[in-house]
C-alpha cells in the first residue's frame, strides 16, 4: 500500500511568517494537531504541532536542575499566562521544528511507519517536489485496518 492511499488531503499549511496566534487559531478552527510550515516559495521548511504549545522542562545549563521553558524562553510558574500572551506575536519560524521528516505519495506505508517509529512522530507531511500535498497522522493508520477488513 502506498502513502497516497491513507493520507489526508488537501493539507492545511501556514507560512513561516505567520504569528503563533494565527496558527493557533488555524489549528483550532480546523481541529488539527499539526501544521506544515512553508516558505515563500511554497516548499516545506518546518512543522508545528500542538505539543509545541506546551511548556517543557529543560535542564538549566551547567546544573542538574530543570526548569520550564515555553517557546524557547525560561519561565517561572507564576508567569505562565503572561508567557503565552507575550508569545502571540512570535513568528512561527522561531518555534517550528526543522528539518522536517516527510514522505512522498509513492512511498510505501512501511517507509512511513518506520519513520514514525524511528523519530517518534505523530504526524508526517507528504510532499511532492518539496511542497506539502497531504499529511498522515497516527489516526490515519486506522485506514489500514479498515482496508484489510474490507477485502475479506
Amino acid at each position: 500500500m502506498k502513502v497516497k492511499e491513507i493520507m489526508t488531503e488537501p493539507v492545511i499549511v501556514a507560512n513561516e511568517t505567520n504569528t503563533l496566534e494565527e496558527i493557533a487559531q488555524l489549528m483550532l478552527d480546523n481541529r488539527i494537531g499539526c501544521l506544515p510550515i512553508i516558505g515563500n516559495e511554497g516548499r516545506i521548511v518546518g512543522i508545528v504541532t500542538d505539543t509545541d504549545f506546551m511548556a517543557k522542562e529543560h535542564a538549566i545549563p551547567f546544573s542538574r536542575y530543570y526548569a520550564p521553558q515555553l517557546f524557547g524562553k525560561w519561565m517561572g510558574k507564576e508567569g505562565i499566562e503572561e508567557s503565552y500572551k507575550a508569545a502571540c506575536s512570535l513568528e512561527v519560524k522561531e518555534i517550528m521544528s526543522s528539518p522536517v521528516v516527510s514522505v512522498t505519495e509513492e512511498d510505501g506505508v512501511e517507509v512511513l511507519i518506520e519513520k514514525m517509529i524511528h523519530h517518534d512522530l505523530n504526524h508526517v507531511p507528504v510532499v511532492r517536489d518539496g511542497e506539502p500535498v497531504g499529511i498522515v497522522s497516527r489516526h490515519d493508520l486506522l485506514k489500514l485496518l479498515f482496508r484489510d477488513n474490507k477485502r475479506k
